[in-house]
């Protein structure tokens, strides 16, 4: 029980902790985006104090204790150079370092010449440790194809250094040391340099999948918005034409018989709270809250092919004479496919009877095949009276829409012996190819 307590308690300690180490290295990220010389002059400052500054401090004779006795054991091997000489090698080797990240090839090019020119001196100095530094930044911010002749300069510099100690220092033991050490500053280098480039992936891929979210919802409201406007234009453009043929009837029944003006006010008003409640239907779901919640819209089953009568019954009273019958078994399409029909019958009636006014017959069909579903409507009106192919609005391109849905067609037209005629057929076969 203890040894899990203490576990828990060093998770929940480390979190933190952890959390509050990534927020000073976004911190500091920001900064050296913001002012990338003050990281590269760091650099440089330090590498002069930990590494410059000592042999400084030794070439002025400060520091001949017992801490200097395997310096001066190695003394016959070395040359032991004047002060200006070792300032200016030294800054031969650091002041590179401060290009080191715009400038990454030239910078190494740089220390490692005056590397092969100390060497060439015999002269020995602990800023040589910029040249790893170089070749770190090198693998990290250059460009990769520059990167083998870089490590083979690197192993020459490498073979000169211990050629040049091996009286003190066998020459394979040197050599494994240093071509360790440069392995190591150009592995570091390469990782860094894997990893910020899997964080670049990752973060392009966020804001692509970010990108492509916006598109799809932007995608989905337009589609939204299509069918709102389809299902308004027929619930709308049906309902009033029927309105507005009642009232024409009802007003010229006022005068002669007044009953029937009674008649046709009444179906006026169950007509409209019939479109009333429809509309309210359709706009329910976009309807929010004041508080910003969703409310619940008040729902009623999509019309299907079984209210189509219902719907000839609403026409008849409007002044169409339609004859309706249906062919195979209507009740077992999906409610989808029936309410496609039913707004393909509601649109062709309503233009038959905006276009070729009262007392005009109508013959609907509506036959369920094998594999094809085929409505047909056709009216006696005046010969070459306008269909909906006359006109622009939500109408025809309503109806071929909601066809191409279930892979079908819309045609419509002249019929031969005279009024017009609209055709649709949809495909009845699922979308795997079997039945």
């Amino acid at each position: 029980m203890t040894t899990t307590s203490s576990a828990a308690t060093d998770i929940g300690a480390t979190g933190p902790l952890a959390a509050r180490l990534a927020r000073v290295g976004q911190r500091l990220r920001h900064a050296d985006r913001a002012h990338p010389w003050v990281l590269d002059t760091a650099v440089a400052a330090l590498v002069f104090l930990m590494f410059c500054l000592p042999d400084l401090l030794h070439h002025g004779g400060a520091g001949h204790g017992d801490g200097d006795d395997d310096r001066r054991r190695f003394q016959f091997a070395f040359t032991q150079l004047p002060l200006a000489a070792v300032l200016a090698l030294q800054a031969g080797l650091v002041l590179p370092l401060l290009w080191r990240r715009r400038r990454p090839m030239a910078a190494f090019v740089a220390v490692a010449a005056v590397f092969v020119l100390q060497w060439s001196l015999d002269a020995v100095l602990r800023a040589d440790v910029a040249l790893f530094v170089a070749l770190y930044s090198l693998a990290l911010h250059g460009q990769l194809r520059r990167l083998p002749w870089a490590c083979a300069v690197m192993a020459a510099g490498m073979v000169l250094v211990a050629v040049r100690v091996s009286a003190a220092v066998s020459v394979w033991d040197a050599l494994f040391f240093l071509l360790s050490t440069a392995t190591a500053a150009l592995a570091v280098g390469l990782m860094v340099r894997i990893r910020r480039a899997q964080l670049a992936g990752l973060r392009e891929r966020a804001a692509r999948l970010e990108t492509e979210r916006d598109q799809r919802i932007r995608l989905a409201t337009a589609t939204e918005r299509a069918r709102v406007a389809r299902e308004m234009h027929d619930i709308v453009g049906h309902n009033l034409s029927v309105i507005i043929t009642l009232a024409d009837a009802g007003a010229y029944a006022t005068d002669t018989a007044p009953e029937r003006g009674k008649e046709a006010l009444q179906l006026i008003g169950d007509t409209g709270r019939t479109a009333l409640g429809e509309l309210r239907r359709v706009l329910g779901v976009l309807r929010e809250a004041s508080d910003g919640a969703r409310r619940a819209p008040e729902l009623s089953p999509q019309p299907g092919l079984a209210d189509i009568e219902t719907l000839c019954d609403g026409v008849r009273t409007a002044g169409l004479e339609i004859v309706y019958r249906t062919v195979g078994e209507v009740d077992a399409l999906d409610r989808g496919m029936q309410l496609t029909v039913y707004r393909i019958v509601q649109e062709a009636l309503t233009n038959t009877l905006k276009h070729a006014g009262a007392g005009t017959q109508v013959k609907l069909s509506v036959a369920v095949g094998d594999e094809r579903l085929v409505v047909r409507i056709r009216d006696n009106g005046p010969a070459g009276h306008p269909g909906p192919w006359n006109e622009e609005g939500h109408g025809l391109v309503g109806m071929r829409e909601r066809a191409a849905l279930y892979g079908g067609t819309v045609s419509a037209g002249p019929a031969a012996d005279g009024g017009w005629a609209v055709e649709a057929a949809l495909d009845l076969t699922p979308r795997g190819g079997t039945r």
